[in-house]
């Protein structure tokens, strides 16, 4: 028998299982030497290229442009022959789906099965003289499914953070606030002049209505568990998350801000300086050159890094914090209110509200 070799779909970022497939360099059948480009894939976060890691003909494709991919998952074969003998093809137990009944002569990627299920259609009603993949499935539906409209973004809290963000998003001007999600208030009321739409449940009905893009407002200043959790479910309903920038905020030309980070009022980011995916800088907040923040680092008003700072992911500065020249702070650490920092934080410390680390003995 011969030998097939699996090429199974990368995980680009430990915090995103899925990813777009954003182009196919590859059709069914064809033969591509190793190190050959076989698809280029996309998570909020980054873009990669699944290349072939040895020589032979691409047999069991069955993903096209526009489908959503999760890690681990088959993305191809490589057989030695294009005509060699394929197993047969279960649904991955790793999607944890009810096991639907395919009607006879239906054929359907996972993706696109995965969409019915969450749409509520009946697979009967599908056509059976195709392949039937996600971007199919958008087309039979449309007009029902809108096209993404790249101004149109909800915000996914309904607290303090959420107005100010909405006002941020208003003065910037790039997008336009459709909506407010919240799994504790009610729908139907409204925060300013925008619509609480409902809670996590509304994720995967947004792109139906030509909504591409959520805000995260949930803060996490005392446990950022909820804000993480957040973004795994943004991700999961195959959203993204933009950067919002107030336009009163002054980043410097070499500065490099990661999708998804909120950048408000008076905000400073220096030369060369590093802010990670998922992050806030608050009112205020000064980071000088060639600072590294991580991803999901919170940056509080007032606060103020030096020079060549390093902040690990996940860690929470507090209000008017001064960090020292080439301090590097852990992940996971939080500074509170009015600490001077003048040494390293090993990673989950806890700096005093007011202390000036290190404390004496």
């Amino acid at each position: 028998m011969q030998e097939l070799f699996i090429v199974s779909v990368p995980l680009l970022n430990t915090n995103e299982t899925d990813a777009l497939l954003a182009s196919l360099s590859v059709k069914e059948g064809q033969f591509v030497k190793a190190g050959e480009l076989l698809a280029v894939l996309e998570t909020t976060k980054t873009t990669g290229e699944l290349t072939a890691e040895r020589s032979g003909y691409v047999l069991g494709l069955i993903n096209q442009e526009g489908d959503t991919l999760r890690a681990g998952d088959r993305f191809c074969y490589l057989a030695e022959s294009p005509d060699a003998a394929l197993p047969v093809e279960e649904i991955p137990a790793a999607k944890q789906l009810p096991e639907p009944v395919l009607p006879e002569g239906l054929r359907i990627t996972q993706p696109a099965l995965t969409l019915v299920q969450e749409l509520g259609l009946s697979l009967e009603k599908l056509p059976q003289d195709t392949l039937i993949t996600e971007k199919r499935i958008r087309e039979l539906l449309m007009p029902t499914f809108k096209p993404l409209d790249p101004r149109a973004v909800v915000i996914y809290g309904g607290g303090g953070h959420a107005k100010a963000l909405i006002e941020l998003i208003e003065a910037e001007g790039k997008f336009q606030v459709k909506g407010i999600l919240d799994d504790h208030v009610a729908v139907g009321s409204k925060l300013f002049t925008a619509p609480v739409l409902g809670g996590a449940e509304v994720l995967a009905r947004l792109k139906a209505q030509g909504i591409g893009f959520v805000v995260n407002a949930v803060g996490g200043i005392g446990d950022i568990t909820p804000r993480l959790r957040i973004y795994e479910h943004i991700a999961a309903a195959g959203l993204l998350v933009p950067s919002v920038i107030h336009p009163r905020a002054y980043i410097e030309k070499s500065a490099k801000v990661a999708t998804g980070a909120q950048v408000f009022f008076n905000a400073y980011i220096g030369s060369d300086t590093s802010v990670g995916f998922g992050s806030i800088i608050n009112t205020g907040a000064i980071l000088s050159h060639d600072c590294v923040l991580g991803d999901y680092v919170n940056i509080s008003p007032g606060a103020i890094l030096a020079g060549a700072v390093t902040v690990g992911e996940r860690s929470l500065i507090g209000m008017g914090v001064t960090i020292n020249l080439g301090v590097k702070i852990g992940s996971g650490v939080r500074i509170g209110n009015s600490a001077v920092v003048k040494a390293d934080v090993p990673n989950n410390s806890i700096v005093r509200a007011g202390a000036i680390w290190p404390e004496p003995n």
